[in-house]
């Protein structure tokens, strides 16, 4: 009998914070080997500035202050690369990270405080560290570990010349696993099991269709909810990706078509072509009215399993992209729209560290430029930006219909949208004015609320009304939006 699809119900509720270790909190309580490169310096490609686990530890009342309930982070485990990729040890924390003691401090205080914990599995290559393949690099083809990468030819010319062995994206420094072996399987499985039953709640997989292989994810879930049937397994998978969201393999993708969508609606005036190669290599941003924009995001509920459309890690950005505002060609209200649009629509919202605070985008080499480190002095932040995603996101987390209700579109016109999100005896309505001018409010209700209805502004926009069929009574100014709560009147 096939086990009936359910994603974990801490996720639906959840509001995702992605922090890359390395560059957001440096604790000078953790000794360090010299050479870092100065925190506020522009970051080049090889540099390390030092950011640790004890520096996030020490800022989890930050976090908690913004809303935040679950963090998922870019890899940790040791490595010779400042992002971790380059995975050495899949058993080990760094130890420019604070390695394990570090760790558990961390994990312990989180969910002490009921953060949750999502960890970057790197498991479809390795590094040339690793010890597996340096065993091979040593030894060459008498190597027992021959058969854990596929390998062409000897020398395998792995730091000069055309590599020899299978490697992600032709780089030399990242070997493929041979997952077809048995054993690399096994080894995988036990890197999964090992950090799940140290406390870990979830995996981020990275570039997980580069395993183009169903009976491995199939697999790997069953080892993932062996140990915790509540551990999300979210995929790196920036397209359409019902293949792996039918129940048998993850939880939910990064919804970068989520990204995408919002980029083509909130900044359809503004957006900065030039940058659109660090869009995880989709196609040129379309652009978007509020009625393609409503279609668009209706179909991203539509084609998945429901219990996979909310569990959706719904970002703006990540440190394979350039930041949101900066695609967005800096226009700040693109952002704003956006954040309310994230938290008020079903899925998991994921903040990428220091949007919040309008960090800009860098002149650095991509990918650098969207990963600064955090500035920590706070006479550096855009705090009235900071002050809207908190009203965002305090407002998801109070309303349940935000998280788990229906989605449904009332109105999608030109410039104006709105949307009813809808659970038990909650209703709430979300309108948006993307237009340059004010919106006088005045749509039909569609059968969606009756007449006699009254919505009470949750974020401080006054109150409309339902009579004859229509919602009026409201005026939103341009760029703006407003969520009202909905209830029949006695």
């Amino acid at each position: 009998m096939t086990p009936v699809f359910q994603t974990p119900d801490w996720v639906k509720n959840a509001v995702f914070y992605q922090i890359f270790p390395d560059r957001f909190a440096f604790s000078p309580s953790l000794p360090k080997p010299g050479n870092l490169e100065p925190w506020d310096a522009e970051p080049t490609m090889y540099c390390f500035k030092g950011g640790d686990l004890l520096g996030v530890l020490e800022r989890l009342d930050y976090l908690q202050d913004l809303g935040i309930n679950a963090i998922y982070f870019n890899p940790i485990f040791q490595s010779a690369s400042n992002h971790r990729y380059h995975t050495h040890d899949y058993f080990r924390v760094d130890p420019l990270l604070g390695g394990g003691r570090a760790f558990r401090l961390l994990l312990d205080e989180a969910h002490r405080r009921g953060i949750y914990i999502v960890l970057d599995g790197v498991f479809n290559h390795a590094s040339r560290g690793f010890f597996q393949f340096n065993h091979i690099l040593e030894t060459g083809p008498q190597s027992p570990y021959l058969d854990w990468f596929t390998v062409h030819d000897f020398p395998l010319n792995a730091y000069s010349g055309e590599p020899r062995y299978e490697c992600w994206e032709g780089l030399p420094a990242l070997p493929k696993f041979n997952t077809a072996n048995p054993q690399v399987r096994e080894f995988i499985f036990s890197v999964a099991r090992y950090w799940l039953e140290q406390g870990i709640d979830g995996w981020r997989l990275d570039v997980p269709f580069e395993i183009d292989d169903d009976a491995f994810w199939q697999e790997f879930r069953q080892v993932v909810k062996g140990v915790n049937p509540q551990a999300y397994i979210v995929g790196e998978v920036p397209w359409e990706a019902q293949r792996w969201l039918q129940g048998d393999q993850f939880d939910a993708v990064m919804n970068y078509q989520f990204t995408q969508a919002c980029l083509g609606f909130f900044a359809a005036g503004s957006l900065d072509r030039s940058m659109e190669q660090g869009m995880m290599g989709l196609p040129s941003t379309p652009v978007l009215d509020a009625a393609g924009f409503a279609r668009r995001t209706t179909e991203l509920l539509e084609i998945y399993p429901h219990e996979a459309a909310l569990a959706q890690l719904n970002l703006l950005g990540s440190h394979d992209m350039p930041r949101f505002a900066a695609l967005a060609g800096g226009d700040q209200a693109a952002l704003r729209l956006a954040v309310l649009f994230q938290m008020t629509y079903p899925g998991a919202p994921c903040i990428y560290y220091g949007d919040e605070i309008g960090m800009a985008q860098g002149q650095a080499h991509y990918p650098e430029a969207s990963r600064w480190a955090f500035p920590w002095d706070p006479t550096r932040w855009d705090h009235e930006l900071r002050d809207e995603f908190k009203r965002c996101i305090a407002l998801r987390r109070r309303h349940p219909a935000l998280r788990t209700g229906s989605y449904q579109v009332v109105h999608a016109q030109g410039q104006h949208l709105a949307f009813l999100r809808a659970l038990d005896d909650e209703r709430l309505l979300v309108l948006i004015n993307n237009d340059q001018a004010t919106w006088q409010v005045d749509i039909p209700a569609n059968g969606h609320l009756p007449d006699g209805c009254r919505g009470e502004g949750l974020l401080d926009a006054g109150s409309l009304s339902v009579q004859h069929g229509r919602l009026t009574g409201i005026s939103l100014p341009p760029r703006s939006g407003a969520v009202f709560a909905c209830r029949p009147q006695p």
